[in-house]
């Protein structure tokens, strides 16, 4: 099991720690609903250091970048970031991703830490043909997550940059908590706002101190990994392993937004066909009628009593105190306002489809 630099910090500031993804991770300090309304209401840190760093660099960097992606990555100038995904040769995700633009010809993408060398193994293949210069710079890097709306404010006294003025999806690379050059990104898995620290693991300790420091008279508080899945659920965002795999298509899992016919990529004449014909089945949100928690795996069931689908993601959202969870379901179940079933132990709970986000803010 590995370790983030930050460990010790978590452990001395009582976290329960678990294993997720190879790494000793905290999962909640003071509880899921305490730490989900901080960030919701104010601001909150996550050590998101377990996941992974990839620097691609050179004359065919983009052209690498455009034919393992999704997305169109021409569209990106220094200074953006763009969400995406690696399509693999079957109609699956092998991993979803942000591709920054650092500088012309650099190119960093970030990936989950559970696929880190799934994903570097399937782009070096393909990497080849195009011999861009690639490094894999995830053990010496760590990312913390500073996110809510009071992120901007308790954060602007330690950097000379304004940061109102970083847009969403968009980064600088500045000063920032005594340190001169870290990548501040206007990211996050939330929805409530914030920005993603980027900085190496021999720096983040004192990345770390300085943002409490900052944020102390604003209420900041470390957070675990139970608030972030809680907090991504409410706004709808895919969790790979989950709700997108090597299973799952982007027009099935909702994501035909980042997947771009104006270039060649991996296995795009197949999507495009399905684009054409339409997914058969699709990635739903429901929240329950009724009272109960719908959890991963729970058997989504018609009216008859017959299994259509599978839970992805559930819990009971902190936010709305109701049951809420994404699925796949065949394609005549899908409209907005559709009514299904999730079976939880005995009883088939009524459940309805809703428009994301669940969370409106």
């Amino acid at each position: 099991m590995k370790n983030t630099a930050l460990s010790e910090t978590h452990e001395a500031l009582g976290a329960k720690m678990v294993p997720f993804a190879g790494y000793n991770m905290p999962v909640s300090y003071e509880g899921v609903n305490i730490e989900h309304e901080t960030v919701r209401n104010g601001v909150g840190v996550f050590d998101v250091s377990h996941m992974g760093e990839f620097l691609v660099e050179g004359p065919n960097a983009l052209d690498l970048i455009q034919k393992v992606t999704s997305n169109d990555a021409s569209k990106l100038t220094i200074g953006k970031a763009q969400y995406s995904c690696l399509p693999n040769e079957t109609g699956g995700i092998i991993d979803d991703l942000i591709v920054y633009k650092v500088k012309d010809e650099t190119y960093l993408l970030v990936v989950n830490a559970s696929n880190i060398e799934k994903d570097w193994n399937h782009i070096s293949k393909y990497n080849n043909e195009f011999n861009a210069e690639m490094k894999n710079i995830s053990e010496g890097y760590s990312l913390l997550a500073i996110q809510g709306p009071k992120a901007v404010e308790a954060m602007q006294s330690i950097t000379s940059v304004d940061l109102s003025a970083i847009k969403f999806y968009n980064f600088v690379v500045a000063d920032f908590a005594g340190l001169e050059h870290v990548i501040i990104s206007a990211t996050g898995y939330t929805g409530s706002g914030g920005f993603e620290i980027y900085c190496k693991n021999s720096e983040v300790k004192q990345v770390w101190d300085k943002i409490f420091e900052a944020g102390a008279d604003f209420g900041i508080k470390p957070i675990g990994l139970a608030a972030r899945d809680t907090l991504r659920l409410e706004m709808g965002y895919c969790l790979y392993g989950n709700d997108i795999s090597d299973e799952t298509s982007p027009f099935e899992a909702g994501l035909g937004w980042i997947t771009k016919f104006t270039k060649d990529f991996v296995n795009s004449e197949a999507l495009a066909k399905e684009k054409e014909h339409g997914a058969k089945r699709k990635l739903i949100a429901f929240e329950l009628d009724d009272r109960g928690i719908p959890r991963q795996g729970y058997d989504i069931v018609d009216g008859q009593g017959k299994t259509i689908g599978e839970v992805t993601s559930g819990t009971m959202s902190p936010s709305l105190g109701k049951g809420i969870g994404l699925g796949y379901v065949p394609k005549i179940f899908t409209e907005v306002g559709s009514k299904i079933n999730i079976q939880i132990r005995k009883n088939a709970v009524p459940a309805s489809v809703i428009k994301l986000p669940f969370y409106k803010g």
